[in-house]
């Protein structure tokens, strides 16, 4: 959990505190990450208390143990991102291989992709397979050896250097948020701390203090090395929470950072929820669920009863993923709230949502020709809409059922779409699709039963309309014969083994009925 707030008021010495404090523990992070880097694969707990104990010296313990914290994680995120680097340059690989194995023209089967469409573009990738082969070789050399690549700062913002007219930036614009992307203000809480955190500590009155370096401990204006800022803040977003945690000096993490664009400072301030207990799936459908499909601009919704039946009338809700990376994060939590706010109306518990991932997807080796395809795919936020819905819904009660996302869309506009179209509304492939997702989280099959033929035809109108539940035995099987005269034509006992495909006595199927076992011999003989 994590709550934001701005320090308002600000004195031009505080702010000056703020990036003294921040650039000094800046360039303490970056000795600290280059040596971490250094470390590689030979890291223990005895190099790690080196660089702590190195650091310490220059600012204080709390401080040095934030800051090898921060620089262990950095690497373990950039190992993570190495190798999904790599699993992407080998899909790549595989790709191109295949195709280029394949005569030029020909077609491809469903899922695997055909050859290529001219001879210039099959001597193209041949090229490119030989560049990505040379990738993949370095990155697998620098893996083995533990080497990675990063940047204090982010990559993004270091290669905007280069092109400052195109990102429309002047150099000292471009400088201060260099510089101040590279500070470091943030410190990690600990239990049983006066307020949950000695290093950066905020009082139940907003009252906001700093632990000085010792390099600067000449500028604290209170005992004990301490520099009180002279705004007070308040946290209007589960600020409940916040101070139920300080009351009882439970952990706390704080984080310092300027805005340049808006020339602000704000404070963020984050915690642990300890994780709740899964409740079985039976309770969580018990009032129905919420089936959601998930694209690039909307979320499609449909309540469904617990019979699998679509209750009401679809629900859309829009979000826009154009703009900075805050702004596209601000309307997929938007669009969330929304989509919580309606299933706690509807007094639904559990929500369905397909479990996508995209990663084999985005190559360009796959879908190079569909490039808006590929556009498309990649700017649906999946990772961040599971990660903020899990968040979201832990706090509201409500259930998260992933399932399987193979041919939802397709299904659901097939069985759905034109009966749950009708004069008054036009039912969308979306919203057939979050039909679809709701009845596979409940157990029940996607596919409608279609309606029974005419009396004289069938078995007395019943059977074919009846929901059967998920764990009913046989289900999706041939319906039981009743014995007598049905029609005036069929006589009794006609098409029993109807349902037996081994009675056809088709190429592959036996005509053995059962288990087969020769009798004992009489005692007499």
């Amino acid at each position: 959990m994590a709550v934001r707030t701005r320090l308002k008021h600000l004195t031009p010495v505080d702010e000056q505190v703020l990036r003294l404090v921040g650039a000094h523990l800046g360039a303490l992070a970056s000795k600290d990450l280059k040596a971490r880097c250094r470390d590689g694969l030979e890291h223990s707990a005895d190099t790690w208390a080196a660089r702590k104990r190195d650091l310490t010296t220059a600012s204080s313990s709390r401080w040095a143990g934030s800051i090898t914290k921060a620089s262990h994680d950095q690497w373990a995120l950039t190992r993570r991102g190495q190798l999904a680097h790599i699993q992407n340059l080998e899909a790549g690989i595989r790709t191109i291989a295949h195709r280029l194995s394949l005569p030029v023209g020909e077609k491809g089967s469903r899922g695997v992709p055909g050859g290529y469409r001219s001879r210039q573009e099959w001597f193209a990738k041949s090229r490119r397979l030989h560049v990505l082969e040379d990738r993949l070789a370095g990155e697998q050399a620098d893996r083995e050896a533990g080497l990675v690549h990063v940047v204090r700062g982010g990559k993004r913002l270091a290669r905007t250097r280069h092109h400052l007219d195109a990102a429309q930036l002047t150099e000292a614009r471009w400088r201060r948020c260099w510089e101040s992307e590279r500070w470091f203000l943030a410190a990690d809480g600990e239990s049983g701390k006066r307020y949950g955190n000695e290093t950066i500590r905020v009082s139940p009155e907003g009252e906001v203090s700093i632990k000085l370096p010792a390099p600067l401990a000449h500028l604290a204006n209170a005992p004990h090395g301490r520099y009180v800022l002279a705004c007070r803040v308040t946290f209007p977003h589960r600020g409940a929470e916040w101070a139920d945690r300080i009351e009882a000096n439970r952990a706390v993490a704080y984080r310092i950072h300027l805005d340049v664009g808006r020339d602000r400072w704000y404070v963020t301030a984050s915690w642990q929820i300890p994780p709740t207990q899964t409740i079985p799936l039976a309770s969580a459908l018990a009032e129905g669920v919420i089936g959601v499909d998930t694209n690039a601009d909307h979320l499609a919704a449909w309540r469904l009863d617990v019979h699998g039946n679509p209750i009401g009338s679809p629900r859309r809700f829009f979000y826009d993923l154009s703009g900075t990376r805050d702004h596209r994060d601000a309307q997929v939590r938007h669009a969330l709230t929304r989509l919580l706010n309606w299933a706690k109306t509807c007094g639904v518990k559990a929500i369905a949502i397909e479990d996508l991932d995209f990663g084999a997807e985005k190559t360009r080796e796959k879908h190079g020709r569909k490039k808006r395809f590929r556009q498309l795919i990649s700017g649906m936020p999946t990772g961040r809409l599971r990660a903020r819905l899990t968040s979201m819904t832990d706090q509201m009660s409500i259930a998260i059922i992933a399932v399987d996302p193979a041919y939802t869309s397709k299904w659901g506009a097939q069985h759905w779409q034109q009966p749950l179209t009708c004069k008054t509304r036009e039912t969308t492939r979306h919203d057939a699709a979050a039909v679809a997702i709701g009845r596979r989280a409940q157990g029940h099959p996607i596919r409608r039963r279609t309606a029974p033929p005419h009396d004289d035809r069938s078995d007395r109108r019943g059977h074919r309309t009846a929901q059967a539940r998920s764990g009913a035995p046989g289900r999706e099987g041939t319906r039981p014969r009743i014995p007598g005269p049905r029609t005036r034509c069929a006589g009794p006992g006609c098409g029993a083994n109807a349902g037996d495909q081994c009675a056809q006595h088709r190429s592959g199927h036996t005509a053995e009925h059962g288990f087969w076992q020769q009798d004992s011999f009489p005692l007499s003989l």
